[in-house]
């Protein structure tokens, strides 16, 4: 078949599907607008019934009935609506008048008959039958089955209230077969009118459309040409129809291509000589899961040359039953991305595996998939944390060296005065000793502190929920933000379901980050001089627990910003501050694979942000990708 037939047959067929589909909902419609109004109009008569047997039952108090025994009241009541003219005449008037109506009867609260169409059904029970709502909101089908198949009888029915009391119902029945006579020759009109729209669709997008795409030919030659490199028409030698100007930009966009093709050729070159000195193994996959560039490295990974490897889908690359393949494949199959995953080799090493889909506005166009030998990314991050840790300590160390510089001098300079004074025995020799020795101790206690944060430091590591980290730093507080003037508040997440609270669990020593958070409290209180609210916050951010300290204090100036965390740095002066609380902080933070951060106002307070890798990440991330 031609493209243009093709082309042709399509629209054809998808005018008249839409044309077919109107068709139906239309007939859909006309049936149950029919059906609708067969609904209502049983509904009418069957009001009009039960208001004429309201009024055909007279007041009973004035009669011999005794109205306190049931059985009387209801004995009076069938006698009145058996005897009474209009209410007998109504019912033959409802049969007899109507084109839908089966019978009509009026039941008691026993499902006995009082009054009935059918004269011999009169005192005896009543079978029960399907309401008219079932045929009337069936689907379509549905309906034309119900309507069309065996004779049925559907009721349509409402409460009957005599003498202020409920006393049965009114039933009237509506026949299958009624409704066929008086709905079959609309429908059939309606099935020939739309039959006729349908074949007059069908010719007329037949028509139309093969009309309509009649220069295809002339376009698919010049498709043909550009694609052969031949010479295409210019602006000049084209004419000013679509066919021309279709053409014009045919050649456009063959130019276009030549071009891009040769910058394609010189940019897919430099990635080949880039992708040659990658240690990791990265394959880029196309949208159909097929390879279009591979790194040298992972040959060393797949085992396989990359000759063998480009221009192959996933399927037939990883369906050879090891470990990566049963990852991998399901990974593509159900379009979901990898994270980090490892498994160990053929030949023995760990392996970290990586998948992600790249999508253009929302449209996935490819995937890249990462493979790196995991124990040299460890040895990298350990590197990096190391470096990191001797950064934190050389903080440190600096902010010591300077402390003890100060003692030393004192040292040199009281040892001079102390030569002097006993080359003359001097009586005041003794003082200078004492201060020689006060140093000395201050000395000692500056070295000790350096010791203690210097040494490394067994953590007793356990899953603990930061809100109760806060809430027990919040009580150690109280005292003193009490005796301040602070109040301490807790603003802290709940989970959507009263009795479930959503966890936000960190693996830290408790008992260290709890010193680290409350040495952020204690700063915050001592920074508030006239009394206010400081509060704790706690949130998950991302794969991270966010726990926040903020105060209505005075703000840490700019000068000191950049010190804040160094050793003995304090701007407290002479109020009693060491400069040892928020480089302990850091410190810990530190040692928990966390960091710690602030945002300050001058005059306005300081908020101090704690970050702590989720202890449910990493697991959290195993179970997605074995799923």
């Amino acid at each position: 078949m031609s493209r243009k037939f093709i082309i042709v047959l399509v629209i054809t067929t998808l005018f008249t599907a839409l044309v077919v589909g109107f068709s139906w909902i239309y007939l859909s419609q006309l049936l149950r607008q029919r059906l609708l109004w067969a609904d209502e109009t049983a509904s009418q008569l069957t009001n009009q019934l039960e208001y004429a047997a309201s009024k055909a039952v007279p007041d009973l108090t004035s009669t011999r009935v005794d109205t306190e025994n049931p059985k009387a009241m209801r004995t009076a009541i069938t006698n009145s609506l058996q005897t009474d003219t209009n209410l007998n005449d109504m019912l033959e008037a409802v049969v007899e008048n109507s084109r839908i109506i089966y019978d009509a009867a009026i039941i008691d609260p026993n499902g006995v008959a009082i009054l009935d169409t059918n004269p011999a059904l009169n005192g005896k029970p009543v079978s029960e039958r399907a309401r008219l709502a079932v045929l009337r909101d069936a689907g379509f089908r549905h309906q034309l089955r119900l309507l069309y198949g065996p004779a049925t009888v559907y009721d349509v029915s409402i409460g009957l209230e005599l003498d202020r009391q409920a006393f049965g119902s009114v039933r009237v029945g509506v026949s299958t077969v009624f409704l066929r006579n008086e709905l079959t020759p609309r429908l059939q009109q309606a099935a020939f009118f739309s039959v006729v729209a349908i074949f007059c669709s069908l010719l007329l997008a037949a028509v139309v459309s093969n009309v309509a795409l009649g220069p295809l030919k002339a376009i698919s030659r010049n498709l043909d040409s550009a694609s052969a490199g031949d010479l295409l028409p210019t602006e000049e030698s084209g004419s000013e129809d679509e066919v021309g100007l279709v053409s014009l930009k045919i050649a456009h966009l063959g130019r276009q291509i030549r071009d891009t093709n040769q910058i394609f050729s010189a940019l897919k070159d430099n990635v080949e000589q880039v992708m040659t000195k990658l240690q990791d193994g990265l394959m880029l996959f196309t949208r159909d899961t097929r390879v279009v560039l591979v790194s040298a490295s992972a040959e060393k990974f797949l085992g396989r040359p990359r000759r063998e490897i480009l221009g192959r889908t996933a399927e037939e690359i990883f369906s050879d039953g090891t470990v990566l393949g049963a990852v991998v494949l399901p990974a593509f199959q159900k379009q979901r991305p990898l994270l980090q995953y490892e498994f160990d080799a053929v030949d023995g090493r760990r392996v970290q595996v990586s998948l992600d889909f790249i999508q253009e506005k929302g449209t996935p166009i490819g995937a890249l998939l990462t493979m790196r030998d995991a124990e040299s990314v460890r040895r990298i991050e350990d590197e990096i944390e190391i470096s990191r840790r001797l950064s934190a300590s050389g903080r440190l160390t600096r902010g010591v060296a300077h402390e003890v510089k100060n003692p030393i001098n004192a040292i040199v300079l009281h040892l001079q005065l102390l030569q002097d004074k006993l080359q003359r025995d001097d009586p005041e020799t003794r003082r200078h000793m004492d201060i020689i020795g006060n140093e000395i101790h201050r000395l000692d206690r500056v070295v000790q502190i350096l010791v203690d944060f210097t040494r490394p430091r067994d953590l007793r590591l356990e899953d603990v929920d930061m809100r109760k980290l806060l809430e027990g730093v919040s009580v150690l507080a109280a005292p003193d933000a009490a005796r301040h003037g602070v109040r301490v508040v807790l603003e802290l997440p709940k989970h959507e379901l009263p009795d479930e609270d959503d966890p936000l669990m960190v693996r830290v020593d408790s008992d260290l980050m709890k010193q680290a958070i409350l040495n952020l409290v204690l700063n915050g209180v001592q920074a508030m001089n006239q009394g206010g609210t400081l509060t704790l916050k706690a949130r998950r951010d991302g794969e991270m627990i966010l726990a926040e300290v903020l105060d209505q204090g005075c703000g840490i100036p700019p000068e000191a910003q950049e010190k804040i965390f160094e050793l003995y740095y304090t701007t407290k002066g002479d109020k009693g501050g060491s400069g040892i609380g928020l480089a302990q902080t850091y410190q810990i933070m530190q040692w928990h694979y966390g960091s710690v951060e602030f945002d300050t106002i001058v005059g306005a307070g300081t908020t101090f942000r704690l970050r702590l890798p989720a202890a449910v990440a990493k697991l959290d991330r195993q179970q997605e990708m074995t799923a």
